[in-house]
Order: C-alpha cells, then structure tokens, then sequence
C-alpha cells in the first residue's frame, strides 16, 4: 500500500490512525482489523473484524 494513501487513511469509527499489518489495517483503539481486498482498503466496520488482546498490545509495542 502507498505510504502517502497510509498516511491520510483514518479509522471510520475512531478517525484515529491506522497501521498496515499484511492485507489488514489495524486500528488499535476501535480494536477492528479492515480488509484490503485487490489493493482496495475496505473501511466498513461490518466488514472488519475484531482484532484480539494480543494483537492490539503487539501493535501498540511495536515502533512506527
């Protein structure tokens, strides 16, 4: 995913920051991992699906 398109993404329910995990983009404090289908981000919070404890601390652990 193009870093610049990255940077402007937000989380639809939280407006917060979103992190690139594989074919995922995480948002650690809505909890919800979003699908990328075909290189399309799928910002759709029925689409997402919830990321567990675990995840959320790895990603909150890991530097920018």
């Amino acid at each position: 995913m193009d870093k610049h398109l990255l940077d402007i993404l937000a989380c639809p329910v939280t407006k917060g920051k979103l992190i690139l995990n594989g074919e995922e983009l995480w948002s650690t404090q809505a909890g919800l991992a979003y699908p990328i289908r075909d290189g399309i981000p799928v910002l759709i919070e029925s689409e997402a699906r919830q990321l567990s404890h675990e995840e959320i601390s790895a990603a909150k652990s890991k530097p920018l």
